[in-house]
């Protein structure tokens, strides 16, 4: 397995070109927290080419396009997972599994388009969703090619010219993944570009951009969502999640800290969707918390490439610098040893309620008593992305998820994958805007025309 850092290289105008802007800082080794290379973007002469040829792309991406897309990346996905673990601290063992939507994003838009996602006709009338044309993807540093492969397939489907902006933390995945697209599509329909905000703030203030798919944190979402009002333009926002855990009083108390020790340390903690409060009955809250410092304890701490590693680092050492500043002067227990050396932050539970996501493994602890709708304090914040409830009675434990505001709730489940890759993913309040999903990302990139002779539904008035 070749873990070597590719070259930070950017396609634009069927040309691949060295990133050669100084972003300002190193990236890292997220196990030793030494400097690997410099941080670098595209030359400003380079985005402004990705627009001019996006606005002129006239191509056609076909599903058999995009099976070949696929089939060029299955024989990458282990280079692809071990490049997305050495540059994010993510386990090995965590970004290979992921790898399957890397190829199958592709695979997915692909059948979809065969089986006529972009045709709704009705009595005769025809519906037709058509590419609202030049589309702009932003994909976050966590897990760069899933997401980068997610988007990409999908506003390609639907048969829009697409600039991929890989994050400036993770770049080395996009290359890769790029490699394969470029290879397969008309010129013009697909660009790599690199870069920090600046870079992200140029290309989202172009009118030329007709749509914006964004993943990442409520700053930056607020940023895309301001820059496209102006031009009355779609956005696609998958934000933060302050995610609760709702563990009800019925709880198996393994099965409460298995869930919590999973959505405090999947991907280390650096996703949309972990766990942000852990919402439990006062009366056995104690017991609840020495179960899953017990499994937290048993994890495997080390770096990423290890196949026995469970908790990795996180990505940059600004991130558990942020980590601790969070925590500070506040009471707080951290579970488990981390190696001295390195990114590494150890799993910690506030003990007391807090107002906004930490992105990591961090997370709030608030009781609740016998008399309190645990469902109320699950909805006290503003974000509504993910949630999860813990409860032996399955019924009871459904009622309460039905209750509580976020876009999927889980029953007794806390893996990293959507309850059905069928259904959407939607995010409520300051976790974002619209829904990601199989089919929603893909109609995300389109708009629809009605054409048809007038026929039954007629009103004439003379």
């Amino acid at each position: 397995m070749d873990t070597r850092l590719t070259p930070i290289t950017d396609f634009v105008d069927g040309e691949w070109g060295e990133a050669t802007i100084d972003l300002g800082f190193d990236l890292e080794d997220p196990a030793t927290g030494a400097a690997t290379v410099r941080a670098l973007g595209s030359a400003p002469a380079r985005v402004e080419r990705s627009l001019e040829v996006a606005a002129a792309a006239r191509g056609r991406v076909d599903p058999d396009m995009l099976d070949a897309i696929a089939d060029a990346l299955e024989p990458e996905l282990d280079a692809i997972a071990a490049l997305d673990a050495v540059s994010t601290g993510v386990p090995l063992r965590q970004t290979a599994p992921l790898g399957v939507i890397v190829s199958g994003s592709f695979r997915l838009a692909a059948q979809q388009v065969r089986d006529g996602i972009r045709r709704a006709d009705r009595d005769g009338v025809e519906v037709r969703r058509l590419p609202l044309g030049p589309s702009l993807c932003l994909v976050p540093w966590n897990a760069p090619a899933p997401m980068a492969a997610h988007k990409v397939a999908n506003a390609l489907a639907a048969g829009c010219p697409v600039i991929l902006k890989a994050s400036e933390l993770s770049p080395f995945s996009s290359v890769t993944v790029a490699r394969a697209i470029a290879a397969h599509v008309p010129p013009g329909m697909f660009q790599l570009v690199h870069g920090g905000p600046e870079t992200g703030e140029r290309l989202v203030s172009d009118p030329r951009i007709r749509a914006v798919s964004f993943t990442g944190g409520v700053a930056g979402g607020r940023a895309v969502a301001t820059a496209s009002a102006a031009f009355l333009r779609p956005v696609q926002l998958e934000l933060g999640g302050h995610n609760p855990l709702v563990v009800l009083p019925d709880a198996d108390i393994d099965t409460a800290a298995r869930m919590a020790a999973e959505l405090l340390t999947t991907l280390n903690g650096q996703w949309c969707r972990a766990l942000g409060r852990l919402i439990l009955p006062a009366r056995s809250a104690g017991e609840i918390m020495e179960a899953i410092g017990e499994r937290l304890g048993k994890l495997t701490v080390g770096p990423p490439l290890d196949p026995a590693t469970d908790l990795g680092p996180q990505i940059h050492s600004r991130q558990t610098r942020m980590l601790r500043a969070a925590i500070a002067d506040r009471p707080a227990r951290s579970f488990g040893s981390v190696p001295a050396i390195g990114n590494y932050f150890a799993p910690t539970l506030v003990e007391e309620d807090l107002p906004d996501e930490v992105f990591g493994p961090v997370a709030a602890v608030v009781t609740y008593e016998a008399d309190t709708d645990p469902a109320e304090v699950a909805n006290a914040v503003p974000y509504g992305l993910e949630g999860y409830v813990c409860g032996t009675d399955t019924e009871r434990a459904l009622a309460v998820a039905r209750t509580i505001r976020a876009g999927e709730v889980k029953v007794n489940g806390s893996t990293i994958m959507s309850l059905n890759p069928m259904t959407p993913r939607p995010a409520w309040g300051l976790s974002g805007l619209g829904e990601e999903g199989t089919a929603e990302t893909l109609l995300f990139f389109t708009g629809a025309r009605v054409v048809g002779v007038e026929g039954r539904f007629a009103l004439h008035t003379s």
